[in-house]
Formats: structure tokens, sequence, C-alpha cells
């Protein structure tokens, strides 16, 4: 008589490799009891089949290495954008007055410049979110990089002076999709996001605080122009790596190059820019990062003329701006512990509050080497609101919206560095240089209410 026989393997027996590479695929085997045949039903744990799935898809090692290899190449490039861009922003303080006198013109025509920037700026931010989806991560650095090296080919000969105003426009559009674009791609990595960005920010800090040792030099020069073909090679040594680096990919490709997680898709049926400017949080933190770079901006480029106008400083004076840089590219390197200790929300009042204290001694203490070294150390306290402020936006934006909303407040952040230092222009023709300090002390007060205005909310992804 013949029967029939249904086995169900247990978990434990269904671990062992070889019944599992026999049974899985086959569910039948052959026994030989009396010539009779043995038919087997088999139940695989579905656990272990997806253990193994993942097991066999794993990366190796060498794979492991390699891609972390090429996340740090991707990152360094990024460092290095940044540094450009940070070159660009303290290559112009010292170079202000010889500008005016060049041209024969006032503070408030000067300051022009700073309004053709914030335009750039402005219409960056905006482009940005649509040109990021179209084109993506790899063809915006490339175009921002390429944009920013025809602003400083066109600056280069000293044209006439609305050449070098629409030049500063060309600038402020190419720096704004680089700027939107590494935040964007830094605030999205898995792994120490927050550190990186503060080096990333550092990087900036660093071009700023070797841009007016250069730019100091040229000011007393025949050629002082020559100087923007310095920034020229630079921006065009950025052009090439972000060719060489990101090969014109998207995002997502970059952070799988890199063993990176790629973020969810993007919901095509809803309007971006709709989805961001629905976030309140977006517009204070917008506000925070206008005033805030206006304020590093104007602070780094028209220090030079006030000591020169107010303490009697010389050609030399150059290299305040170079130091205030220097301690803003230390902050956000030699502050990342102590920000983690205290908390970001709470650290940010507290460094506010002391370059807040230290500016008033600018203002009111008529010392030129005391005035040297605390404008150095207001920019210690000021380089580590940047990165605190777009490490709180990873934590709270949608990451379906993070690189768009990343780039419309980098963006006006940017365009602050127009308009402030405009107005400081402004203020300076009327009431003279001395304004700057009661501008900022004022300024630096309304990042404190901004910053203590902005919403407490959770990402939903």
């Amino acid at each position: 008589m013949k029967a029939d026989v249904n086995i169900e393997l247990s978990p434990i027996e269904s671990s062992k490799p070889t019944s599992i590479r026999s049974l899985v695929g086959t569910g039948t085997a052959v026994g030989a009891k009396d010539s009779e045949v043995v038919a087997v039903s088999t139940s695989v744990d579905p656990t272990l089949a997806s253990r193994e799935s993942v097991l066999s898809n794993a990366p190796s090692p060498s794979e492991t290495a390699s891609q972390k290899k090429r996340s740090m190449i991707h990152f360094g490039a990024l460092c290095f954008c940044l540094f450009v861009e940070g070159w660009n922003d303290g290559s112009t303080g010292p170079l202000l007055p010889t500008i005016q006198s060049y041209y024969g013109i006032g503070f408030a025509l000067v300051s022009l410049i700073f309004v053709f920037n914030c335009i750039g700026f402005i219409s960056g931010a905006i482009m940005n979110v649509y040109l990021d989806e179209k084109l993506g991560l790899g063809k915006i650095l490339v175009l921002g990089a390429a944009l920013q090296t025809i602003s400083y080919i066109m600056n280069a000969p000293a044209g006439p002076f609305p050449i070098m105003c629409t030049a500063f426009c060309i600038a402020g559009f190419g720096i704004s999709f680089q700027n939107a674009a590494a935040n964007g791609f830094v605030g999205s990595l898995k792994a120490n996001a927050s550190t990186n960005l503060s080096f990333l920010h550092a990087a900036y800090g660093l071009g700023a605080f070797t841009a007016p040792l250069a730019a100091t030099h040229f000011a007393t020069t025949r050629h002082w122009s020559f100087h923007y073909l310095i920034s020229a090679g630079l921006s065009l040594i950025n052009t090439i790596l972000m060719i060489a680096v990101f090969r014109f990919r998207y995002q997502d490709e970059v952070l799988a190059a890199g063993g990176q997680q790629a973020g969810p898709n993007e919901d095509v049926n809803q309007n971006k820019y709709r989805q961001i400017i629905s976030l309140k949080t977006v517009h204070f933190l917008s506000l925070f990062a206008l005033i805030y770079v206006g304020t590093e901006v104007s602070l780094g480029g028209w220090i030079v003329t006030f000591i020169q106008e107010r303490r009697g400083g010389g050609a030399s004076a150059g290299f305040i701006s170079s130091g205030f840089f220097g301690g803003l590219m230390l902050g956000r390197i030699l502050l990342v512990f102590l920000t983690r200790v205290i908390g970001e929300r709470r650290s940010l009042f507290l460094y506010a509050f002391l370059a807040i204290i230290l500016e008033i001694t600018v203002w009111v203490i008529p010392s030129l080497v005391e005035n040297a070294v605390a404008i150095s150390c207001v920019g210690l306290l000021l380089g580590p609101m940047f990165p605190i402020m777009m490490n709180f936006c990873r934590d709270i934006f949608p990451r379906r919206l993070l690189n768009g909303s990343l780039g419309w407040i980098s963006g006006f952040g940017q365009a602050g560095s127009a308009i402030i230092p405009f107005l400081a222009g402004l203020f300076a023709s009327k009431f003279g240089i001395g304004s700057l300090q009661p501008l900022v002390v004022s300024m630096m007060s309304t990042i404190v209410i901004i910053w203590a205005l902005v919403p407490r909310v959770h990402r939903l992804d």
C-alpha cells in the first residue's frame, strides 16, 4: 500500500544550508524506501529566506571601502566649492576703497555691486527649485561654477562700472546654485551630516580668510583688478572638479555611488514651490539666513573702511577682514563639540549674546588693537550659527523637500550678503562709516529674536 506523506520542516531543520538549497525552488524530494516515491511539501521560514537574500546582496568589504572613498571625494569637492564661494565674499571688502577711488564714486554707488549681487542670488534661489529637479545635482554644480568663472573674467580688465555690476549679478546667480546643491547634498547624508555641515562651512571660512590676504596686496597696486584673475583660476579649477567628480549625475546616483541610500521619490503630482512655500518654518529660517549672512559679509567687508577712517588704519587694515573670516572658520570647527554639549538651540543664543557684547566694544572703544582682536572673536562666535541652522533644517523638513528648502533658504541667505552690505553703504553715505557698528549690533539682536520665534516642529516624511 502506498501513502503520500506531507512533511513540514521546522525552522531549525530548514536552517541547514543543504536543505535550503536543495528544497527551495524544487519543493520535492525522492525517497528510496520499498521503491516508493514520497512527495514532500516544504515551507521555509520567510525571514530566513530574506536574510539570505540580504546577505547575498550585501557589498563586499572592498566595495564598501571603495564607496567610502568616493563619498569622501564627493565631500572634498563640495568643500572646495564652498572655499571658492568664501573667496568670493572675502575679496570684496579690501577692494571696496580701491573700487571707490578708481571709479570716483561714493558709498551709495559702490554699494550697487551688492544690489546686483542680490538680484543674482534671489534669481538663483527661485530657479534652483525648478532646475534641481530638471537638471540634477551634477549639472547644477557645473552650471553654477561656470557662471562664477565668467563673472571673474568680466571683472579682471576693470571695465566700466556697469559691467562690474553685471558680473556681480552673474556671480550671485552661479554661487546660489552651488550653495543650494552643496548644502542639500551634505544635508541628505545618513552619517555625520551635522559634523560634515560644520566642516563644509568651515571651508567657506577658509576661503574668506585667505582671500583678503591676496586682495589687500592687489588693492595697493595699479592693476588691482588682476585679483580677479586668481579668482577666475580658482573658479575654473572648481568647474573642472565638479565635472570630474559628479559627472553631470543626479543626486540619487551620486549618493548610491558613495554607498548612501537615495531619498524617497518626489511626488510629481504636487507643485514643489507650493509645498515649500506652505512651510511656515521656511520663511522664519530664510529671514534668519538673510540677516545672518548679510551681517557676516557686511562686517567682513565694511570693517576695512571703518578701521581706515575711524581708527587710523592704513592699507594693511585688510588683514583685519582676514582675521574676522579666520575666526569664522575656526568657530565652525572648534565649537562643534561645545555646541553638542550645550545643545544647538541654546548655544546659538549664547554665541549671539557674546558676539553682541564684543561688537559693542568695537563701537565704543577707539583702539585699533582691541578692535582687531574683538572682530576676530566675533567671527569665532558667528561661525557655528549657519551650520546650526542648516542642521536644524535636516531635522524638521521632509526629505522629499529638503534640497528645495535648503536651496531656498541658502539663496535668501546669500541675498542677505548683498542687501545688508548695501544698506550699510547707504547709511555710511548719509551718517558716516561709524553707522556700521550700530547696524551690525541691531542685526545680531534681530537674529536672536527670529531664532526664538522659529517653531519647534518635527519632520513628517
